[in-house]
């Protein structure tokens, strides 16, 4: 090919003309078939020169406007899939294979990335992801797309290859090439409609069983494993060359070069290059269990028309396919233990082996990270054997300790972090043996789930002052929302009288946020209910604020809702007032004097006189729309965290700050004294 100059097999002394030569003929005009040499002299550049931002878009720009005749597009991901296979088959293959595949992904993420951000329609027709006939090579399987073909590839290489340091890089650039291929769902609205095309995530959801269940595996395993990635810069030597990038961090989200990972050729200390590959698994995870594919269905409805004649009406019933990688989690087992269903059989087909106990202890450490929350949350909600086995473990400190932290400095946290570790509490509290665990490490809880504290109160042993008078305190604060917005109530009703049309409005906002408070209200009494009714001598310092605050209760005594169980708690009030007044006391009663009476007197206890009610029991149902939810949101995580440069302005799955648009396409680079660009590092600041 007179064309493609010669790239000497010294890779370090490729000049950095010849480089932008051989990158600008990729982007160019002409098109060089698969069989081209062209592709061997373009993956196996040394990719270590520094291109300004204006230039990396001129390149994009040029391959976006010919890849419709050139396809390279699709040819560059024919040969990553070839490079991958070939590393696949030969682990053992030289450092040349692995360069060749490393450079291949980043290429592809890279302008795959640039050509889906400025897609113009729906369907991604700019891909231009399929060959003419005449360059289809016999090898290639025609019955399959190029976006399958690739697919089957990296996920293959990432679900049987393992993670050390001559494959880490690769393995952290293959992830960052289907960040780039799932970036089509950045364009698309929270909602999925069966319109919705996602070339890629369809391709991912296409595969087969076995392969999706060790995808699975692997990236759970190698979010496990971040503890233990402690590769040094001294392990990348098998990448010829200390590459650092001729497409390096630019700053430009157009070509997305914040995703180049060939700058890991650092020192051992360096946490986020350990952190890496298990911050990108783990987001990847939710991003694939999270999916939503939507199908519509037609079908024929009649139409009367009222004197007997009927029409035919087209109708679409939308439905959602099943998510193979979401099932694959739910269906995870531990690695050493084989647990059988219910009926005694064995799980049939391929299930996703995970060391639960590493998993448990990893997530125990890193719940600080909203994704490991929600990977939690995911794990908790949908796989019955990690359930089982979190609420069988001893140590319930390990996850529940970080958990309440969290929430006690809720005002630092996300309002969704907080949303997802309360669902979490409320699905362990479903269990009993969790509630009656759970009290002998930190009652603090109580005051920030009513839910859970509910499904708890029967089982509390113990619990301090300090939570005792939270608890009263919140009935205290409720009971005088509650007054308020009564006494409110009434003058609305007043005003409505003189002048009905203004005040129907006025008095339906607030008769609905009196039933709220009502409720509230019933929740609370029902918890200390519970506990009196159910374990009263096991919490004297409850019986003490109960007593202490028992004016706030008289109120309420008469109240419809909340006659029955005041009954119970003025029941407890007699007894104990009872046994307080019979004391010769020398001297004012103090805190500790109270106490010790009641202490003395819980012993006697027998509840004689209380009313037994059936015990509330809460627990968690998951919206009808939950992807509305989750998808967004794991894409806000994975675009905050993974570095994953995306144009604010085309976003549409989630609302993004606008302000930053300037930094994500570089017009913060500054110019040298002679008028060039000089590239700067910008990177999405979570």
């Amino acid at each position: 090919m007179g064309s493609v100059p010669s790239t000497p097999r010294n890779a370090s002394v490729v000049p950095q003309d010849t480089v932008e030569y051989v990158i600008a003929t990729f982007v160019g005009e002409k098109s060089f078939p698969l069989t081209s040499e062209f592709w061997h002299k373009l993956l196996e550049l040394p990719l270590q020169f520094h291109w300004p931002p204006d230039r990396v878009r001129q390149a994009c720009d040029s391959l976006a406007q010919n890849n419709y005749y050139t396809r390279h597009l699709a040819k560059l991901l024919i040969h990553l899939s070839y490079c991958l296979q070939d590393c696949i088959s030969c682990p053992g293959a030289p450092s040349i294979t692995f360069t060749k595949a490393l450079n291949a992904a980043y290429l592809s993420s890279v302008f795959l990335t640039h050509t889906i951000e400025n897609s113009k329609t729906g369907n991604f027709e700019e891909l231009h992801l399929s060959l003419v006939d005449h360059e289809v090579p016999s090898g290639l399987p025609k019955d399959q797309s190029v976006e399958n073909i690739i697919i089957c590839s990296v996920l293959s290489f990432i679900g049987t290859v393992e993670a050390s340091p001559r494959t880490y890089q690769l393995h952290c650039e293959l992830l960052n090439f289907m960040m780039a291929a799932m970036s089509t769902q950045l364009l698309s609205g929270p909602s999925s409609g069966p319109k919705d095309f996602h070339p890629f995530l369809d391709a991912i959801m296409s595969q087969e069983a076995s392969l999706v269940a060790s995808v699975v595996s692997k990236l759970l395993v190698n979010y496990i494993s971040q503890s233990l990635s402690g590769f040094s810069g001294a392990s990348y030597s098998t990448f010829e060359g200390s590459q650092s990038g001729v497409l390096q961090k630019v700053g430009s989200a157009a070509a997305n070069f914040v995703l180049f990972p060939l700058n890991l050729t650092v020192g051992s200390n360096n946490e986020a290059s350990k952190s890496l590959l298990a911050q990108s698994s783990l987001h990847i995870l939710l991003i694939l269990v999270h999916f939503r594919s939507a199908v519509a269905d037609d079908f024929i409805i009649g139409k009367n028309d009222g004197n007997g004649a009927s029409d035919a009406l087209h109708k679409e019933k939308t439905y959602f396919c099943e998510n193979p990688f979401c099932k694959a989690l739910e269906n995870a087992r531990d690695v050493e233990f084989d647990r059988l269903d219910v009926e005694g059989n064995a799980h049939s087909g391929p299930l996703a082996r995970v060391p639960f106990a590493s998993l448990y202890d990893t997530l125990g450490m890193c719940l600080a990270d909203e994704a490991a929350i929600l990977l939690l949350y995911s794990l908790v909600h949908g796989n019955a054997d990690f359930l089982e086995y979190v609420l069988v473990r001893t140590d319930l400190d390990t996850l529940l300790m970080p958990i309440l932290e969290i929430l006690y400095n809720a005002p630092q946290r996300t309002s969704n972090q907080i949303y997802m570790l309360l669902i979490i509490l409320l699905i362990l509290s479903q269990d009993s043996t969790f509630n009656a665990s759970v009290h002998k490490l930190d009652v603090y809880l109580h005051t920030n789930c009513l839910a859970a504290l509910t499904n708890m109160a029967p089982h509390v042993h113990r619990l301090d002052a300090y939570a005792s008078q939270r608890l009263v305190s919140l009935f205290h604060m409720l009971s005088r929302k509650y007054t308020k917005l009564a006494e409110l109530q009434n003058d609305k009703m007043q005003i409505n009288k003189v002048n009905s049309t203004e005040g129907d409005n006025m008095l339906e906002d607030v008769s609905m946020e009196l039933h709220i408070y009502t409720d509230f209200l019933r929740i609370v009494l029902e918890i200390i209910n519970a506990i009196l009714t159910y374990a009263l001598p096991r919490n004297p310092e409850v019986v003490y604020a109960v007593m202490h605050r028992q004016e706030i209760f008289e109120p309420f005594r008469n109240h419809p809702r909340f006659n029955e169980l005041l009954e119970n708690i003025f029941t407890v009030l007699d007894f104990f007032n009872t046994r307080l007044d019979a004391q010769e006391l020398d001297g004012e009663w103090s805190v500790e004097k109270v106490l010790q009476v009641i202490t003395n007197n819980c012993k006697s206890w027998h509840g004689e006189g209380m009313k037994r009610f059936t015990q509330l029991r809460f627990t968690y149902e998951q919206e009808s729309h939950p992807e509305e939810f989750f998808i967004p949101y794991v894409w806000q995580l994975a675009v905050a965290k993974c570095g994953f440069a995306f144009s604010p302005s085309k976003i549409n799955l989630f609302l993004v700050d606008l302000s930053r648009e300037t930094a994500y396409r570089g017009e913060g680079d500054h110019k040298n004294h002679d008028g060039e660009l000089s590239a700067q590092e910008v990177e999405l600041d979570p």
